[in-house]
């Protein structure tokens, strides 16, 4: 470990192989830091913290605070980071409580500068959420969903994977797989048809994926009459079950469809 003297960092904290923590930058007792890591000046990494391997947190950051929830009674819980995970500067992240004990970002994910996730968020793996996105607590977010810059997204929401999010946007309601999100409110945009051939998603695979969204958001049907008509005309497939069963289990409803979209 290569620690500067200026670095504060608690004897009992446990700290891999090759890692950099910079002046300045304050390590509590009850934290986990995986090799090859890099702490920059003046990020605080506090008690409940478990960072994985080849993770970068640029200066102000502050990994693992207390949850910002009046309903918190000091309960021991954590905050992870998955492998190759970054954390840009004066980004907040806030340690779980008794709903899940744990506050999670997958590994490869890019949290850009000003970012706050909220008490028991989870984010999954291939993630970006750009400069001042704002998660509220408990909000769920699945592997390769994008986040333009200044987005808030009200507690207890959903996001599917390969979904992206226009910057400044309002999220109230759930956002399915693979589509595009944007305007206010917040509405159906169409597929996210450039992150998915990035991914290696077929030109087939797109055009089942943008079928099946013709059904939920462009015909005018209520959701429930479009997945039986989904499940009669489009054959099973990973893809279509993984839509139909995130909109079936949507709590909060999923966001509007926009009618000037074709």
């Amino acid at each position: 470990m290569s620690r500067f003297p200026l670095a504060n960092v608690h004897p009992e904290a446990q700290i891999g192989n090759n890692v950099t923590i910079e002046p300045f930058a304050t390590v509590q007792q009850d934290v986990v830091i995986g090799d090859n890591c890099w702490i920059g000046p003046n990020a605080v990494i506090m008690d409940g913290a478990r960072i994985g391997k080849d993770c970068k947190i640029f200066p102000g950051a502050v990994i693992s605070g207390i949850p910002q929830d009046l309903k918190f009674k000091g309960e021991k819980t954590t905050t992870e980071i998955g492998d190759r995970s970054t954390i840009r500067e004066c980004v907040t992240i806030n340690r779980g409580t008794v709903d899940k004990y744990k506050t999670v970002v997958g590994t490869d994910c890019l949290i850009m500068a000003y970012a706050h996730l909220g008490h028991d968020c989870i984010v999954g793996n291939h993630c970006i959420l750009g400069n001042s996105v704002q998660l509220a607590g408990h909000v769920l977010i699945d592997d390769y969903a994008i986040f333009g810059g200044a987005c808030a997204v009200q507690q207890f929401s959903k996001i599917g994977s390969h979904a992206y999010i226009g910057g400044g946007s309002l999220v109230r309601k759930d956002v399915p797989p693979f589509t595009k999100a944007a305007r206010e409110p917040l509405s159906y945009a169409g597929i996210n048809t450039v992150g998915l051939r990035r991914r290696g998603f077929t030109s087939e695979k797109i055009n089942e994926i943008q079928e099946i969204y013709r059904f939920i958001f462009l015909k005018g049907l209520n959701n429930s009459k479009a997945i039986d008509l989904i499940e009669k005309e489009i054959s099973g497939s990973q893809e279509r079950d993984y839509i139909l069963d995130f909109i079936r289990n949507s709590e909060r409803g999923i966001m509007k469809g926009y009618g000037g979209i074709d």
